[in-house]
């Protein structure tokens, strides 16, 4: 029996557990969200930016999976903005708080390991290059995604006599857009390369996608 391996998957499992129990914290505590207007900042990218970094793609999906699903709830009344594009048409807001975070988990955890094999372990001081482009890309990703359905859906939409564009894609890339880059930047590459010193039998280049 190998203990190291048995010992790794157990790390996995516990650093998975603690990133959801801390993705649902903050999805239902002001730590997630920081409101500017009907427009929220969300910085639930962070942990599931780092799962997708430390643990992998699949671990990236399954984070954003239910960071999407806390967005879709607070669209039951928590959330202004939210519940009026639920009231517009729910299988739509779904697709864009779900898919659009899930996609943001997927794909970051895809940009780390394929670029840990391109950097090959390459670093700025203490940070593995791969991480921090991948983590980077994580709120740009959710920025994208969440904006680009709003945008394909509720094209024709208005939001207080003006076009969701206006209202919402517009205003949420000048100010959101900057504020989580800088945020899931600086936090999320912190925290992810701190947890592989901390777990070294945990490394996204020794997972499957």
């Amino acid at each position: 029996m190998n203990k190291t391996g048995n010992f790794s998957k157990v790390q996995k499992m516990v650093l998975m557990a603690v990133l959801i129990a801390l993705t649902l914290v903050m999805a239902f505590t002001p730590l997630g969200y920081l409101k500017i207007g009907v427009l929220s900042v969300s910085f639930l990218s962070i942990p599931v930016a780092i799962g997708a970094t430390v643990l992998g793609p699949v671990a990236g999906l399954t984070l954003g999976t239910i960071f999407g699903l806390t967005s879709f709830l607070q669209c039951f009344g928590m959330d202004a903005f939210g519940t009026a594009m639920l009231s517009v048409n729910w299988f739509y807001t779904f697709v864009i708080c779900v898919v659009s975070r899930a996609l943001m988990g997927w794909f970051t955890g895809l940009i780390s390991l394929g670029l840990s094999k391109v950097f090959n372990g390459k670093k700025i001081g203490k940070y593995f290059l791969n991480d921090i482009v991948a983590i980077v890309c994580a709120p740009i990703m959710n920025t994208v995604f969440f904006l680009g359905f709003i945008a394909l859906f509720f094209f024709n939409t208005e939001i207080a006599g003006l076009n969701v564009i206006a209202a919402v894609v517009i205003p949420a890339l000048s100010i959101n857009f900057v504020i989580e880059i800088i945020a899931c930047g600086i936090i999320g590459s912190a925290l992810s390369i701190a947890m592989q010193k901390i777990l070294p039998g945990v490394s996204p280049k020794t997972v499957k996608v």
